[in-house]
């Protein structure tokens, strides 16, 4: 009897240890996760209005298709944009610092400057991308049926160089009902100019 007390308590002992463990363990884990969020949203936030000088196809003005060859993207493109882009990639959820941005203004395809979205049409989805509700306009992007991964989806392409942007879904907010589930990655962001 007295050997079972012991044991019983030993084990009890234990396992107050590795749950008190595990509790101080995702503690210091979410707290690197939140500085490493704060400090990389403020380093992605400034590069989200990124220079794309060596991009000579990147233009927030010119509506013409792009054409150019795969080798040609792949010269232009930083690997993880033209992951998205041109391979069709995704990037991890909740890594994006667009997913949460609240800054006024435009996202544009990063591959080529083609006007995407709007933020006041950006709204927090939960799905771990950045989720907007209607494009920038119609003409903006291609929609294409998308039955990959065993699922049955529909793909979002700019409309000027076909760069894969993400997928839309029918379980949007009003006034339409669409959450356009795009990569963080592909978007290039411009400040609205602030009133004086």
């Amino acid at each position: 009897m007295y050997q079972a007390t012991f044991l019983t308590l030993r084990c009890y002992t234990t396992m107050r240890i590795i749950v008190f463990s595990f509790a101080i363990a995702s503690l210091l884990w979410v707290q690197s996760c939140g500085a490493q969020s704060n400090s990389s949203t403020q380093k992605s936030t400034r590069n989200m209005e990124s220079n794309q000088s060596n991009n000579p196809v990147y233009s927030r003005t010119d509506s013409s298709e792009v054409k150019i060859t795969e080798g040609e993207w792949k010269k232009i493109l930083s690997p993880d944009v033209y992951y998205i882009a041109r391979e069709k990639g995704t990037e991890r959820p909740w890594t994006s610092p667009i997913e949460h941005s609240k800054e006024v203004g435009t996202y544009y395809c990063k591959a080529c400057g083609n006007p995407l979205f709007k933020s006041d049409t950006k709204f927090e989805s939960g799905c771990g991308w950045p989720s907007f509700f209607e494009p920038i306009r119609k003409g903006s992007l291609l929609y294409i049926q998308d039955n990959s991964h065993g699922m049955n989806r529909v793909e979002v392409q700019c409309n000027r160089c076909k760069a894969h942007l993400g997928h839309v879904f029918e379980d949007g907010p009003p006034p339409t009902g669409l959450r356009y589930c795009i990569n963080g990655v592909i978007l290039d962001f411009e400040k609205a100019a602030t009133k004086k």
